[in-house]
């Protein structure tokens, strides 16, 4: 291993050692090679262009794309003796000068740019005067146009090979199926030589799914186990963000909304009060996250349905980036099939595409409605596997299973003698034949549905209904207020009778109590090293807010408990605990020592 990346590893960072294939990128890297990174958040990616960028004679130029994310990258690595900057067009006239100036005559390590600011007004002209000693494109998905977060100004950083043919290009993202793979690679002139493939599981993340019934109730007993933690609630529309932020305020939550909808200011602030604080619950729709370097976000919550597995992943990967427990919740009906399917069939895309965004739909009904290990499901999607988790609700709690092929035919029967024409609500009230005015006066108490479903209630019709919508048997036309109608498939399947295996769901209270049961993430911290590990923590706290930075920056949750459980006496001591670099240790470690020491005396 080259000696030299060591070296800044454990002077720079506090580790003794690199993870699964980062000692491989980094030193092929060194050595002057592009590289295409596809890591699992958390997973160390960073580590992967930082260190050969230090190791390498000049400049690193990293392209990210979000202020707030450069901004916390750059507070970390100075924190830890980085000379490190960003460049946006934020800066004050003065600042631009100094930091081109630093460019330059070689004051900086590494550079941080967004690609709307690398590829206008002469920047990259001025670069080509700067010795780089690598170029890294992060969130690297974003430039294909197949990805969840394609952005046009990705597409045209191919100019970086014909301009810096000689300075390694590396591309890095967690989240790429093969498809968007294929076009990173191509785009960015990186070869499949040059390809690290790390594996897309997330061991440290729970999943778990459940049907909605009653989401804010779901959610508040989800809640219950973080109570003093940081999360991620994800609406899909801005005024759900802002009416879910504020009911959980008044349930206790420090809760803050965050939409494209709001002022540039309002959600600066929010999101500076989420990467400062401790314990603040995000509520947000996907404007908020892509690239979030918060390590402690103990929990995401998806309150309605995401728009792709791609998307799921990379949303509920923004919990647990230190690699301790985390948990994920997603809520989901037949409604958000509907809308999800509406947003496809009325976008102005092309046939092609449509017809690949139905396929990502489907895997993500195929997530949502699987009886086996959630984990497997996610990362087959991938090309990745495992074995069956054991951290995820399914195994956790296996789902049961009825032969459903009879509800079915009775169901799309029901559906076609009505018109193909009602909604969820008046379909299940002829199964059960309920009597009421609406239905007498369509004279649906007079058809050969009216109260054929009486063997199961009407939650039970609701789930049959939705895994039909989900299998695609039946379709929902949401511009006509909901109305139900009978699909290809779901015409094919009443012609065939195959048998058709459909999920019992759980009841509403032993879902509650189950999510509500398991031990927290704060279990990972020894009973006898939680006061101390408190104290650390207010510790941190203090000095972060001295700095107006975020507390991560000083020290992980991670090296925190490890001070606790060893509690160092000295600076030679410290300098053994993981996270620990010299810089740090130089300006913290009196007063966390001195904390340990108070604590022990």
């Amino acid at each position: 291993m080259n000696a030299k990346a060591l070296e800044i590893l454990k002077t720079v960072y506090g580790y003794d050692a690199f993870r699964g294939p980062q000692a491989r990128i980094v030193e092929h890297v060194i050595a002057g090679h592009n590289a295409f990174v596809l890591m699992p958040t958390g997973g160390g990616k960073s580590l992967c262009y930082q260190i050969p960028a230090i190791a390498r004679p000049g400049m690193g130029l990293i392209v990210s794309p979000l202020l707030a994310l450069m901004a916390d990258q750059v507070a970390a690595l100075r924190q830890a003796g980085v000379r490190a900057a960003a460049l946006n067009s934020d800066l004050p006239p003065e600042e631009r000068r100094d930091l081109w100036s630093a460019i330059e005559t070689g004051g900086l390590d590494l550079l941080y740019v967004a690609p709307e600011t690398l590829l206008r007004g002469g920047v990259l002209e001025r670069l080509s005067r700067t010795r780089l000693s690598l170029i890294a494109i992060d969130e690297a998905h974003c430039l294909s146009q197949w990805g969840h977060d394609f952005r046009p100004s990705y597409r045209q950083l191919d100019v970086l090979a014909k301009q810096f043919p000689d300075t390694p290009r590396m591309a890095l993202t967690a989240t790429a199926d093969e498809p968007t793979r294929a076009e990173i690679l191509a785009h960015l002139e990186i070869t499949d030589e040059d390809a690290f493939i790390a594996g897309f599981d997330r061991p440290n993340i729970r999943y778990a799914i459940e049907e909605k019934d009653n989401p804010r109730a779901q959610l508040k007993d989800f809640l219950k186990r973080h109570q003093d933690e940081s999360g991620i609630v994800y609406c899909l529309s801005k005024k759900k963000t802002d009416e879910t932020a504020a009911w959980l305020r008044t349930e206790g939550y420090d809760a803050l909304a965050y939409h494209a909808g709001m002022d540039k200011a309002e959600k600066e602030a929010n999101q500076q009060r989420f990467q400062h604080g401790e314990a603040v619950v995000m509520v947000a729709t996907i404007a908020f996250g892509m690239g979030i370097d918060k390590p402690d976000v103990r929990f995401v919550a998806h309150l309605d349905l995401p728009g792709s597995l791609e998307a799921y992943y990379q949303e509920t990967g923004r919990a647990g980036r230190d690699g301790l427990p985390s948990d994920t919740l997603m809520l989901y009906g037949a409604e958000d099939v509907a809308l999800r399917s509406r947003f496809i069939e009325e976008s102005d895309a092309p046939e092609q595409r449509k017809r690949t965004e139905r396929g990502k739909l489907d895997s993500l009904l195929g997530l949502a409605e699987t009886a086996g290990c959630r984990r497997q499901v996610l990362l087959s999607y991938f090309g990745d596997h495992c074995e069956p988790c054991g951290n995820c609700d399914t195994c956790a709690e296996p789902p049961k299973l009825f032969d459903g092929t009879i509800a079915a035919q009775k169901a799309l029967s029901c559906v076609y003698r009505t018109g193909e024409r009602f909604g969820q609500a008046y379909v299940v009230d002829v199964l059960l034949g309920v009597e009421n005015d609406r239905i007498a006066q369509f004279g649906h108490d007079q058809i050969s549905t009216f109260g054929i479903g009486k063997e199961h209630d009407s939650r039970m019709w609701r789930a049959i209904l939705r895994q039909l919508i989900a299998l695609r048997l039946v379709a929902v036309d949401l511009a006509g207020h909901g109305g139900l109608s009978i699909a290809e498939t779901g015409r094919a399947f009443l012609r065939d009778k195959p048998v058709l295996m459909l999920r019992v769901p759980r009841a509403p209270r032993a879902r509650r109590g189950k999510a509500a049961s398991g031990p927290g993430p704060a279990a990972v911290v020894a009973e006898a090293d939680r006061d101390l590990f408190q104290l650390l923590r207010q510790k941190r706290m203090e000095i972060a807010r001295l700095q107006n930075v975020p507390p991560y920056v000083i020290f992980h949750d991670k090296t925190l408990i490890e001070l606790a459980a060893a509690r160092p006496t000295s600076r030679s001591e410290m300098a053994r605990v993981p996270g620990v670099g010299e810089a740090k240790l130089d300006r913290y470690g009196p007063a966390f020592l001195s904390v340990i020491a108070d604590h022990a005396g």
